[in-house]
């Protein structure tokens, strides 16, 4: 089985920054890759920034400039900075891992989520 912990989110004004971590523990051979959503009230999950194993990423466009997804594969961990939040970035925030387990299936795997509200 694996767990996922997030951390980090919160209130912050506009302009503001947020840092949130998503550690991964458990029965993991190797992690996939790894990515953040977020669902805002009344409209669905999209994805917000991507991480391959090679480092490769991918953003939606519009947190592109202002958000940075990172990794510690040491740690299974998963970062995404936020910097020059705004009230639209308003959210639940998910991490979202593919990882291969240990008895060599693969599974896509959930955070519980962390709001991050931007607002003065």
């Amino acid at each position: 089985q694996v767990q996922l912990v997030e951390s980090g989110g919160g209130l912050v004004q506009p302009g503001g920054s947020l840092r949130l971590s998503c550690a991964a523990s458990g029965s993991i051979f190797r992690i996939e890759s790894m990515g953040w959503y977020r669902q805002a009230p009344g409209k669905q999950r999209e994805l917000v920034a991507g991480i391959s194993t090679s480092g490769s990423t991918d953003y939606a466009d519009s947190v592109k400039g202002r958000f940075t997804i990172s990794k510690d594969n040491v740690n299974n961990t998963v970062y995404l900075q936020m910097n020059s939040l705004k009230p639209e970035d308003t959210a639940v925030y998910y991490c979202n891992l593919r990882i291969l387990l240990i008895t060599f299936r693969t599974g896509d795997y959930w955070g519980q989520g962390t709001q991050v509200t931007v607002s003065s």
